[in-house]
């Protein structure tokens, strides 16, 4: 696909705020709304747009603890990854789920109300298949937590 300025800005512009009108969005990039219409829909039909979603506070609902688990395993067999994949994924505390390259196996985000509550989570995390470590540090801070891509 051909990728302009004005799909850039599209882009752009509804990762920052989605609920954006068509006609706010056409008038931002310098397009009239059918066309800026037609682009959106190629955008989400192509796979660029996966979906729009409403972004929550996380203070708001209680959720004040940010923790970062590293895991370690000595199984690197597909039946492994598949057990714990799909046991990770039915965890609702897990907010991210990364397979890393280099000394961790495994790293995972969780959000929880506070950081006694990981206890919980640590407990369904090693029932789910065998680990070697399972390691957590918890955020004091979040200086940049963003869902914005870098559109190029």
């Amino acid at each position: 696909m051909e990728f302009d300025h004005y799909d850039r800005g599209i882009l752009e512009l509804l990762q920052t705020d989605s609920d954006r009108t068509v006609q706010d969005i056409a008038d931002a990039i310098g397009l009239s709304a059918t066309p800026t219409t037609r682009r959106i829909k190629r955008l989400t039909e192509q796979g660029y747009i996966r979906k729009r979603v409403a972004l929550l506070d996380p203070d708001k609902l209680g959720l004040n603890a940010t923790l970062f688990i590293s895991v370690r395993t000595s199984q690197h067999d597909a039946e492994w990854l598949r057990r714990f994949a799909d046991g990770v994924a039915r965890m609702p505390e897990v907010v991210e789920f990364y397979r890393m390259g280099g000394d961790i196996d495994y790293l995972l985000k969780i959000v929880v109300p506070d950081v006694k509550d990981y206890d919980e989570v640590y407990k369904r995390l090693i029932s789910i298949a065998p680990l070697s470590d399972v390691s957590a540090a918890f955020a004091m801070e979040a200086i940049k937590n963003t869902t914005v891509l870098p559109v190029k």
